[in-house]
């Protein structure tokens, strides 16, 4: 009996150590946005040319590229819906775009931050690439009609994504601060 509770105390040792040397490389990855995402395309890009030798899991590839989309749209939405005042919908509010419009200015908050929708998209395609080594996910399709539905809704959401960034004039993506020419260098008698 003793035997049994010592190995349940060392799986869950083992299993929390694991669980801290993935969080603290996640950690350490955060900074490394580039490198993040160059894996996230090279795993896609696997899942990708598995579906294209095997020439089968159409279906898994369809249900990747919704979630991916519907990951996206979340990443281009902003944390709060201009539009959703107290759980009713509004169509007179807007983002301040002034100073004048707005008390104080507001950076622009994601719903699904940068890290979290890497994290996210890298996941999906990890266990997309997974199914396609188990048969029971080969369900037998069209792959046409499901790339043509993919194109559509694909088409259909973002044109609504763009017309409310659009409407309440926000931009999601931001390259980080002006550089300016001269920026940290002193000039005059006392500068460098």
């Amino acid at each position: 009996m003793m035997e049994g509770s010592d190995n349940e105390e060392s799986s869950a040792q083992t299993s929390a150590n694991i669980r801290r040397a993935v969080q603290y490389w996640l950690d350490k990855s955060t900074i490394h946005i580039v490198p993040r995402w160059i894996l996230f395309a090279f795993i896609l890009a696997l899942f990708f040319l598995r579906i294209y030798l095997i020439q089968g899991y159409f279906i898994v590839a369809y249900g990747l590229g919704i979630f991916l989309l519907n990951n996206f749209i979340a990443f281009l939405s902003p944390l709060e819906d201009p539009t959703d005042v107290g759980g009713a919908r509004d169509d007179g509010l807007s983002l301040p775009s002034t100073s004048k419009e707005g008390k104080e200015y507001r950076p622009f908050a994601r719903r699904l931050p940068e890290f979290k929708f890497w994290m996210a998209c890298a996941r999906g395609a990890f266990t997309s690439l997974l199914m396609t080594f188990f048969s029971v996910f080969d369900v037998p399709v069209f792959w046409p009609i499901l790339l043509m539905y993919f194109g559509v809704l694909f088409f259909m959401t973002m044109k609504r994504q763009i017309a409310h960034m659009w409407k309440h004039k926000y931009v999601p993506i931001s390259f980080g601060k002006s550089k300016y020419k001269d920026a940290g260098k002193e000039r005059g008698e006392y500068g460098g």
